[in-house]
């Protein structure tokens, strides 16, 4: 059940979002969602019931966590990722480690890159999981064992699983649907090695909008899952967003939990009607409101209210921030946990 804020908080709360969504939000959203989605062949692997382009999109998704998104890019583009052919390839020969066997062996492989090392070391040789120059041994199993799900889970099929998860989900209220249609896919894939939920959120949104014409409820539920980093958490504390809502927290998991980032976006979002901005885009868009506050944040974006620009000791001292006059500007140490 969605949590009840204050009127006036949720109203200043609208009022600071709303401004964001003019000045820092991509108005192309959908556009670049859709020419990646080409790019990537994921539209008619949707419509045909392919695999191998989905879960090559989801490990390069993967790829961006830790690290700039620049970095990450450089480093795919130089080195490649590992892909659903190569994994299918070489397991082919079943390998003599016993956690690869199926996805529920697949546990605490503990592959490291630097030490070339793992929690079975006299398979490593003939291992293919150290084969891929991925960024880190955590990818690398990450890979492996999204790969190992997909098989061993779907039998391979990623859509139709997909269709079933959101087909199954069921709730009383729009916005206990929405939650319950995001558990129906995030709740499992929890379950694979090094990924968290906004790691999930960021690479499955894409994907479902991506796919909004042949599958309407992909739709639906890609376009509330949010990506809430440490950017966006930090802007609803500065901006006091968090406190007047009474939502005080740590960033971690207890931003998607009740009464976490993720829910005051959302009912921020309600507030916010979308196509005002872009008449393609839906009413509701949290996907795109949570994007416009990383990149007001971003140093890719607008670069404002981020660690490099504030000290975080201190109040916000950006004086041409649009913010400004509205803004609480609360330093983050204020927060003993932050």
């Amino acid at each position: 059940m969605a949590t009840l804020y204050p009127p006036e908080a949720l109203n200043r709360a609208v009022t600071l979002v709303r401004t964001v969504c003019k000045v820092a939000g991509s108005m192309s959203l959908l556009d670049e969602i859709d020419t990646e989605a080409r790019q990537m062949g994921l539209l008619p692997a949707v419509s045909l019931g392919k695999t191998p382009p989905i879960f090559d999109w989801l490990v390069a998704a993967f790829s961006y966590q830790g690290i700039s998104d620049r970095v990450a890019r450089d480093y795919m583009a130089k080195h490649g990722t590992a892909t659903w052919a190569e994994i299918a390839t070489s397991l082919q020969t079943v390998p003599s480690c016993p956690r690869l066997q199926r996805y529920w062996a697949y546990e605490a492989c503990r592959y490291d890159q630097a030490s070339r090392s793992c929690s079975e070391p006299d398979h490593i040789d003939g291992c293919p999981v150290p084969r891929h120059r991925l960024r880190n041994g955590r990818l690398n199993q990450t890979a492996y064992s999204l790969f190992l799900f997909v098989r061993d889970l779907t039998d391979s099929d990623l859509v139709g699983w997909i269709d079933r998860q959101l087909a199954t989900a069921a709730a009383v209220s729009a916005s206990d649907l929405e939650a319950a249609r995001q558990e129906a896919l995030i709740g499992p894939l929890r379950n694979v090695y090094g990924v968290s939920d906004k790691i999930l959120k960021m690479a499955l949104s894409p994907v479902l909008i991506g796919a909004r014409t042949i599958r309407p409820l992909w739709y639906e539920a890609g376009k509330v899952m949010m990506a809430v980093d440490t950017l966006v958490h930090n802007f609803l504390h500065r901006t006091g967003i968090l406190g007047e809502c009474g939502a005080f927290h740590a960033y971690g998991p207890a931003c998607y939990q009740q009464n976490g980032c993720a829910e005051i976006i959302r009912a921020i979002s309600e507030r916010i009607d979308a196509r005002a901005l872009n008449p393609r885009f839906p009413v509701v868009f949290p996907r795109f409101v949570q994007h416009a506050i990383w990149r007001f944040c971003a140093a890719d974006g607008l670069n404002l209210c981020n660690g490099n620009r504030i000290d975080d000791r201190k109040a916000c001292e950006i004086s041409y921030c649009y913010l400004r006059q509205k803004c609480h500007r609360t330093p983050l140490k204020l927060y003993k946990n932050q």
